[in-house]
Parts: C-alpha cells; sequence; structure tokens
C-alpha cells in the first residue's frame, strides 16, 4: 500500500485541516498541497484556472506587482518570486510566532474578512449615469481582498525603514 505522504507548506505548515468558513469562497480559494508554492503560470492559459493555484502564491504574485504609480513600482519586489516568497515565508513565521496559529489559517481569515460582498457598477441611461448595486462573483472577491492586502502591505512599508515581513 502506498503511504500518502503529508506535503508541509515551506516544511512548516500543514494545510491539510484549514476549513473555509465562508461558503461562498469554497470553491474561489485553493489550498493545494505543495512544499512550495510556485506554478510557473500553468494556470494563465485557461480561463477560471487561477482559482486551482494555492492561495499562497496568489498572495505571492499580487504582493509582486504592487500598483500602477511609478514611484511606488519601479525596481521594488517586481518580478522576483523567490525574493516574495522567502519574504512570506519569514511573515509567516513572524505570524505564527505572534499568535500561535496556523499562518495560512490567519491567511485564510483574513481574506474571508476582507473580501466584499457587493460593488457598483455604472448603468448609463440617456446621459444620465446611475450607480447599481450588484454582486461580486467568488473569484472577483478574492482577488479584491488579496489585492487589498497588498496595497495595505505597501502603503506600510513605503518609506518606512522597518522589513515588508513585519508589516505583513
Amino acid at each position: 500500500m502506498a503511504e500518502t505522504k503529508n506535503f508541509l507548506l515551506f516544511r512548516k505548515w500543514d494545510m491539510s485541516d484549514i476549513e473555509i468558513k465562508d461558503p461562498g469562497l469554497k470553491t474561489a480559494i485553493s489550498l493545494r498541497k505543495q512544499i512550495l508554492p510556485y506554478t510557473f503560470g500553468r494556470s494563465a492559459l485557461k480561463r477560471f484556472n487561477k482559482a486551482e493555484v494555492n492561495i499562497v502564491e496568489r498572495l505571492c504574485n499580487k504582493v509582486m506587482h504592487f500598483g500602477k504609480k511609478y514611484a511606488k513600482n519601479t525596481g521594488r519586489m517586481t518580478g522576483k518570486k523567490t525574493k516574495v516568497l522567502n519574504t512570506v515565508k519569514v511573515a509567516f513565521d513572524i505570524i505564527a510566532l505572534k499568535t500561535g496559529k496556523n499562518p495560512v489559517e490567519v491567511l485564510v481569515r483574513a481574506i474571508e474578512y476582507s473580501a466584499p460582498n457587493e460593488d457598483t457598477t455604472r448603468i448609463v441611461y440617456g446621459g444620465t449615469v446611475y450607480h447599481v448595486s450588484v454582486d461580486v462573483a467568488p473569484i472577483r472577491r478574492v482577488d479584491m481582498a488579496l489585492k487589498f492586502i497588498a496595497d495595505s502591505i505597501r502603503d506600510a512599508t513605503y518609506s518606512n525603514p522597518k522589513p515588508i515581513e513585519e508589516h505583513m
């Protein structure tokens, strides 16, 4: 009989016992067991395949691209995925020391709490613009939550001498 190996994220954190409490996000958050969350962009070719990418890798991808402003985006964490993975690894160690909980579970709870349920869209009737409230799809909810987390990391670390690991 073949034994099933327990893959630990960064050889430290078990993701098998993490439960996603928000029923709308269960299909959009992937807790795939991987030692190193790096898929080399295999999910980029198929539509909606990013829901199959590990949530830690999606966080790393969002942190790598900080924003559209020139001063905040040039030369800082742009395309250096191994640097971001090491940063997240150290940040997870700090989270585990401070909270005593699994840092992946803390990340999932942060995504659940910061994911918006509603958004507004613009509808134009005869030159008049109306803002209408609409529901948000689960994948977009996760994308927006990860964007909010990455933006808050950028704002906290910009022109600050403390390392990024302490702000995560």
